[in-house]
Formats: structure tokens, C-alpha cells, sequence
């Protein structure tokens, strides 16, 4: 059987995809398995194998008829041969005996399929593998390729994903646990196999079952109206939300979920929901124990349970679900006060020993990261959404272009020299990789990890020895630092990337300049109240305020105002005095006294003959 020429294509990924021969006939397979003996001899003793091979099952058909106990009871030799057969024609073999049968299936699949085998290799070795982990990953895929029955380079992403999804479970044992030795060159091949366009992206998937799955399937088993609305719905916003923000509402709607079915499980579907089973989730949510060991959880965790729970009702509500409550039980005064503390940020020496400790950390990307987040502000997502085009030259400045993030907006951010330099070298250490991705941080054909940027975080704040420190509290740190040295608010939102200022406002309660300047301007003067009480405050420590109030002509009654010029007399002055009712004695001497005085110093005539009298009275004999 003559062979068709070995082809190169363009593959989607933009990588260099070689189209091996097209599967062989068992014949002519059996005939290259035996002239791949390196000598005289072992070509004998693989025409033995073959011999051996067709004794017990006739041809290939034959051994793919056979039961799995019996596949698996035949020597080494014919194992090998049937490796290799199977692979040349792109006959199919159960998962179980590729699970079990031990072959050397990466050595047999290169020898059926050289060229393919090349190009996979170089593929892996420029996506950052070792050769261990290459070979690994190109002996899985012979693997999904035999169980499928195909050849290792016509595989689809379809074919790719439901194969290895079923040898995932062929390699899980009675207790869910996958082993590494499966796990891990899988994890790697999805890389190489996008590279190459065999499958779309390479996107981390979970081999083993969800636990969130497990335990909407063990709910739905006690309730399956009620998971099934609650399932329904979040169906429905995954269309239109972020991926993170369902997972969030999934949470919340398996908590209420839990607590119905364990306390209430007469509720048997969401119209059946009532006032007292909110009242009662409220204290089933605030009774659980918070995150990182605290007693309770937060109260934003918990008012982000509650608006969870009032926008899934009044989205069914709205929608006409037939499982719907006739009313929303969920109130405004259900939510509780959010504490607004102000955002942690680090002290200025603090920040200093984050970025000389970040110079010293040995990988490159994790000075690229705390480095280029301490001098942009940027969010974690819209760090690691970097693309390599994202530096741009706009006049004769250089600006970084954040991709589309948390707020779905872009923004252009000067570039600071320092975060160019890193950026340039992170470029030149990381050439662009076969995925053709644009991002600028991938390793080994995937986007980078959060996880990674927090890690760098947490190395460089070790090593400076200031305590536990997060990305996000670098962005706090910057804005806070801009603040304070003048920057305007408006600058720091769009440095930052604010939808509308009040969220920048929060850093102006950190330091408000003009709170301080007034402030510090009369601390000195008001010190001196107390270091040095016997000297007069200067004329200009009285301020406008208090010599306006000093040159009032009205003045506070208890109800009313009088309006009397200060230099008039007032006739009503001594109103009391005059009375039939007024009762004085010696005791209250000294005071009409310097009344007297006051009244003489004035030339006030008749307020002296009041005083004058109440004094001869007193003076006089007593009775």
C-alpha cells in the first residue's frame, strides 16, 4: 500500500500542524511493525510476535471482540504489537485496556507518526515544557487517540474533551481521587494541543466532579422543584453576568437551599417561601462562623447574601415564574449598616521596603508584578489582562493600555520609566509562544494565574518584614500617596479607573488637605491657651468670626432678641430691683456696690438711685 506525502497546514492557533499519513491497513500496519526490527534477528522475532498475535485472535478484529481479561493476558510482545496496530489503523480500544494494559504508547505512536510526533515536541519545548513533560504529554494523547480511534493529529475538540473525560474516569479510583500521573501531563497537553489547533484554548478545566455540582444533586434529591427554579435562575443570569458574580450567587442560593431543607422541609418550591423563613434564614446566616476564623461573617458577606435573595425574587417575580412568591419577602431594613472603614494602605516607609524587597526577589515575573502594581494602581484582573501591544506612544509620551475590566471599560495610564523597564524586560524574556495569545503574561501556553500575583505580594512583603499585605492594598497605597502630595481628585479617578468620583472620595477621607491646613493654622494660637495662660491672645488670634459676634448690637433673650444700641440706657435695666416683691441683704452688699460703681461710672442718674437706695436701706436700723 503505497503512502501519501507527509503535508504541512495552518493551523487556527497559528502553529505548524504536520498531517501524518492517513491510517494503514492492518496488512500493510503489520509489515512496518516488522521492518522497524533494527537487525536480522529482531525482525524474526517480531514476525514470531506476529505469528503469535494472529494465533490467538485472527486478526485485529478478532482482539477487539475479546474480553478485557483476556486482551490483557497476552505477553508483552503481542501487547506492544497490538499498541502499534492500533495506532496505525486508528482502531478503537476501551479505556480499561488502555488504562491497564502498560504499553509504551508515546514510543509506538512516534514511530506510527514521526513528522506529527516532531512537531508536537518542538510545540511543547516552546510553550516552556522539559522534554520529560513533553514526552509525557505526547504518550497521553496516543492514549486519547487510540481510545477515541483516531490519529493523534485529526483529533477535534470535541472528540478531545469527551475521550479524555472518559479515560479521567477509568484512571479514578473508588474514592474520587485522580492521580497525578494522568492528571498532570493532561493539564499539560490542553496547552500544546490549543497550540497546535487540535482544541480551542487550553482553559483549565476540573477533572475531578464539582462539589457545587454534588451538592445541588444531593439538595435536588429533598427538594427538586426547589433546586430546580433556583438552578433555573442562575441559568439565566450566567448569560448576562460574570462568571465570578454567579459563582457568588450560587453560594448564596445553596445556603438558602441548606437552610430550608434542613429547618423547613415542608417548603418544597419557592412560592412557598414566607416572611418567617427569611427571619429565620437571616439568623442561620449571621450564626455561621466568618472567613479567616472569625466568629461571624461580615456584615457586607452578609448583606451580599441578603441582595442576593431580594434580586433573585424580584427577578422571578418579574419573569412570571410559576414557582414564584406572590410578593417579594425580602425588605430594605433587612440589610444590614455596612461598616465604611477607610481602604488599608501602607505608610510610606512601609511602601519603600515593599519595592527595594521586590528588587531582590528571584523570579522575574514576581518583580514585574509588585513593582508594576505599587507605580500603576492597576487591578489584579486588568494587570494580568496586560496585552503585548499594551505599551503605546501618544505625542512623545508612553502610556499603558489596561484591557476592559471590573468597571467594562478601558483606560490609558501614563507610563512610569521604572514600569516600562520591566515591562521590556519581562517582552524580551517571554518571546510570543505558539498559542498565539496576546496576552503578555502566559506561562507554558495559559494566562497566569491570580494566585501567582498574590504569591509574589506575600514574597515581597516577607522578605521587607512588614506583615501580610494584598495587590489590592497597593492600589490604596498609590492613590493615597497621590492624594497626599496635591493630586486632584478628578486625576486620581481616571489614574484609577472610576466610574464616577464618589468612589474616589473615600481617599479624600484619608486626608483632607484643607481640614489640615486650618487645622495646624490655629493650633499654635489655641496651644497657647494653655502654656501660657497669663498672656493675652495676639489681635489677630480673635478671627473674623469672633469679632463679628464682639461688635453684635443684638443680643440673646430667652425669647427673643434685644436690639437696644449698647451706648442707650435701658429703663427696664432695673425692672427687678424697683419691684414691691425684691428682697435684698448684707450678704449681697459687695455686688450693689459695684453695681453702683457701674452705674455712677456711666452717668447712668437712675440706675444710682436705685442702687444708692437699696444700700441706705440696708445701712439702716434693723427692726
Amino acid at each position: 500500500m503505497s503512502t501519501p506525502a507527509v503535508a504541512t497546514v495552518q493551523t487556527p492557533a497559528g502553529a505548524r500542524r504536520v498531517a501524518d499519513s492517513v491510517s494503514l491497513d492492518e496488512l500493510t500496519a503489520i509489515t512496518r511493525f516488522t521492518a522497524r526490527g533494527d537487525s536480522p534477528a529482531a525482525q524474526t522475532q517480531r514476525r514470531a510476535t506476529v505469528e503469535a498475535f494472529t494465533r490467538a485472535f485472527t486478526d485485529l478484529s478478532g482482539w477487539q471482540q475479546s474480553s478485557l481479561p483476556t486482551q490483557l493476558a497476552i505477553g508483552v510482545g503481542i501487547r506492544g504489537l497490538v499498541a502499534f496496530l492500533l495506532l496505525a489503523t486508528a482502531r478503537r480500544a476501551s479505556a480499561g485496556y488502555v488504562r491497564a494494559c502498560r504499553s509504551e504508547w508515546g514510543f509506538h505512536a512516534a514511530a506510527v507518526h514521526p513528522d506529527f510526533a516532531d512537531t508536537f515536541h518542538r510545540t511543547a519545548l516552546a510553550l516552556g515544557f522539559s522534554d520529560h513533560e513533553a514526552a509525557r504529554q505526547w504518550c497521553t494523547l496516543a492514549k486519547i487517540a487510540v481510545t477515541a480511534g483516531s490519529t493523534p493529529n485529526r483529533l477535534d475538540a470535541t472528540i478531545f474533551h469527551s475521550v479524555s473525560a472518559e479515560l479521567t474516569a477509568a484512571h479514578t479510583d473508588s474514592g474520587g481521587r485522580i492521580p497525578i500521573t494522568w492528571s498532570t501531563p493532561l493539564h499539560g497537553l490542553k496547552a500544546t494541543a490549543a497550540a497546535l489547533g487540535l482544541i480551542v484554548d487550553a482553559r483549565p478545566t476540573r477533572l475531578s466532579p464539582s462539589s457545587r455540582d454534588t451538592h445541588w444533586t444531593a439538595l435536588a434529591a429533598r427538594a427538586p422543584q426547589l433546586v430546580a427554579t433556583l438552578r433555573r435562575y442562575l441559568t439565566q443570569i450566567a448569560v448576562s453576568m460574570r462568571p465570578g458574580s454567579v459563582a457568588l450567587i450560587d453560594t448564596t442560593l445553596r445556603h438558602l437551599a441548606v437552610y430550608l431543607t434542613d429547618h423547613h422541609p415542608e417548603i418544597t418550591g419557592v412560592a412557598h417561601i414566607r416572611r418567617t423563613h427569611i427571619e429565620g434564614f437571616k439568623t442561620f446566616l449571621t450564626s455561621k462562623p466568618g472567613y479567616r476564623g472569625k466568629r461571624a461573617p461580615a456584615k457586607t458577606t452578609t448583606g451580599m447574601r441578603i441582595s442576593h435573595l431580594h434580586c433573585f425574587f424580584d427577578r422571578i417575580i418579574e419573569w412570571d415564574y410559576a414557582d414564584a412568591p406572590a410578593r417579594n419577602p425580602i425588605f430594605a431594613g433587612d440589610m444590614p449598616i455596612r461598616d465604611r472603614p477607610l481602604p488599608r494602605f501602607l505608610s510610606d516607609p512601609d511602601a519603600a521596603a515593599l519595592l527595594t524587597a521586590a528588587r531582590t526577589l528571584p523570579d522575574l515575573f514576581d518583580r514585574v508584578a509588585v513593582e508594576v502594581l505599587a507605580r500603576t494602581g492597576l487591578r489584579k484582573g486588568e494587570f494580568l489582562g496586560l496585552t503585548r501591544d499594551a505599551i503605546t506612544v501618544i505625542g512623545d509620551a508612553r502610556w499603558l493600555r489596561t484591557p476592559i475590566g471590573k468597571l467594562h471599560t478601558d483606560r490609558y495610564i501614563p507610563l512610569h520609566p521604572r514600569v516600562d523597564e520591566l515591562l521590556q524586560q519581562w517582552l524580551c524574556a517571554h518571546p510570543p509562544q505558539p498559542d498565539n495569545s496576546t496576552l503578555m503574561f502566559t506561562d507554558r501556553g495559559r494566562p497566569i494565574p491570580g494566585r501567582r500575583v498574590d504569591y509574589a505580594v506575600y514574597a515581597a512583603a516577607a522578605t521587607a518584614g512588614i506583615g501580610h499585605v494584598t495587590p489590592h492594598q497597593l492600589r490604596h497605597t498609590l492613590a493615597t500617596q497621590a492624594i497626599n502630595r496635591g493630586m486632584s481628585i478628578e486625576a486620581i479617578a481616571a489614574l484609577l479607573g472610576h466610574a464616577s468620583l464618589s468612589m474616589t472620595m473615600t481617599y479624600a477621607r484619608i486626608a483632607d488637605r484643607t481640614v489640615a491646613d486650618e487645622y495646624f493654622a490655629v493650633t499654635a494660637q489655641v496651644e497657647a491657651l494653655y502654656t501660657q495662660p497669663a498672656t493675652a491672645l495676639p489681635a489677630d488670634a480673635e478671627g473674623p468670626n469672633m469679632r463679628r459676634l464682639r461688635g453684635e448690637a443684638t443680643r440673646l433673650l430667652g425669647n427673643g432678641h434685644c436690639t437696644r444700641p449698647t451706648v442707650l440706657d435701658c429703663r427696664y435695666e432695673t425692672i427687678c430691683e424697683t419691684c414691691t416683691h425684691f428682697s435684698t441683704n448684707e450678704q449681697h452688699r459687695q455686688v450693689l456696690t459695684n453695681q453702683l460703681d457701674n452705674a455712677t461710672q456711666r452717668a447712668e442718674p437712675r440706675r444710682q438711685k436705685v442702687y444708692l437706695e437699696l444700700l441706705t436701706r440696708l445701712d439702716g436700723p434693723r427692726t
